[in-house]
């Protein structure tokens, strides 16, 4: 039996299957014709998950929305390389991860990851922790769209404040670690334009902290579904298509090199299949391009791809 505010893996688990099923019920009913295909696998280091991608649907070319629970003797170089003193420990990972491409650029693609991580040694204390949030990537920008995008990453904060730090502190804290952690150094851009972002949360305690993931992970649809439904029907020519692919370049620079989820998976001996669902289906690089002056295409980087806060801006 679990005492009082204890780490409990099994109420975790329960509630992340849970929402990978709704999330994915939600998107299929936005997307009108494309459905989910589950793909469950084992681990041979231990664990397993099931992925579920939905490819060539009516509004989103590909999207995957994985949930992995997988354990192990040691954990892999990239949880421990902080943390020197968890190295040796056994290890519990959970979490479920998306992302969506839209098949019309005028449609943002969205990235959501809610984890709980548990290091345990016989003999001492457990140590855990929780991780997560969500960002938004769009290829052709609207104010009404990012702002309600930060609305709801605000909103996931709001009843999380503590006489240190307040709910509006906290949600700034958390959009400046999204918008320092979704950065191409080697680009000297951001990767879009944000939301939250926070890793290993335990000072809360675990009800706390694990409430605070369930509401990060329960405004990712009030977030990101009413700008996929704005936007969806949008006319579209193969000018906007070519720029969306040259933008997802970045999307994959970004993961391959620097997300912790996909090195975590690929040195832990996840699926590769499952860590790679993150990339797009259609992807294109072009030698030091630059955006005609004035165009559309220059007003992302020159309006969107610029840290601000967007919740301050006029309407």
């Amino acid at each position: 039996m679990t005492r009082p505010d204890q780490p409990d893996t099994e109420a975790v688990e329960h509630y992340l299957l849970d929402l990978q099923d709704r999330i994915c019920q939600a998107l299929e009913a936005e997307d009108g014709a494309g459905v989910f295909r589950e793909d469950a696998w084992t681990r041979p280091g231990g664990g397993g998950g099931r992925s579920r991608i939905l490819e060539d649907g009516a509004v989103f070319e590909k999207g995957g929305i994985n949930f992995s629970h997988v354990h192990g003797d040691a954990l892999p170089a990239t949880a421990s390389a902080s943390r020197p003193e968890l190295a040796g420990r056994s290890f519990q990972a959970m979490g479920v991860s998306l992302v969506m491409h839209p098949r019309n650029p005028y449609v943002p693609t969205s990235h959501m990851n809610v984890r709980f991580f548990i290091a345990e040694k016989p003999g001492s204390e457990p140590v855990w922790w929780f991780g997560g949030g969500f960002d938004l990537t769009p290829y052709y920008g609207f104010d009404e769209d990012v702002r309600d995008w930060h609305r709801s990453a605000r909103v996931a904060c709001a009843n999380f404040g503590t006489s240190e730090e307040d709910a509006a502190a906290l949600h700034a804290r958390l959009k400046e670690a999204c918008d320092g952690y979704f950065y191409l150094k080697h680009r000297a851009e951001p990767r879009g334009v944000g939301g939250l972002f926070f890793d290993d949360l335990n000072h809360w305690g675990f009800e706390r902290s694990f409430a605070f993931m369930r509401s990060v992970a329960e405004q990712y649809l009030p977030g990101y579904r009413p700008i996929v439904a704005r936007r969806k029907g949008m006319p579209y020519g193969a000018r906007e298509r070519e720029f969306q692919c040259y933008r997802r370049g970045r999307y994959v620079e970004f993961n391959l090199v620097y997300d912790r989820g996909t090195l975590f998976g690929l040195q832990s001996g996840g699926r590769t299949e499952s860590i790679l669902m993150s990339l797009p289906p259609q992807v294109s690089w072009r030698y030091d391009w630059q955006p005609e002056p004035g165009s559309a295409e220059a007003r992302l980087y020159e309006h969107y791809l610029v840290p601000k806060d967007w919740l301050a801006e006029p309407d």
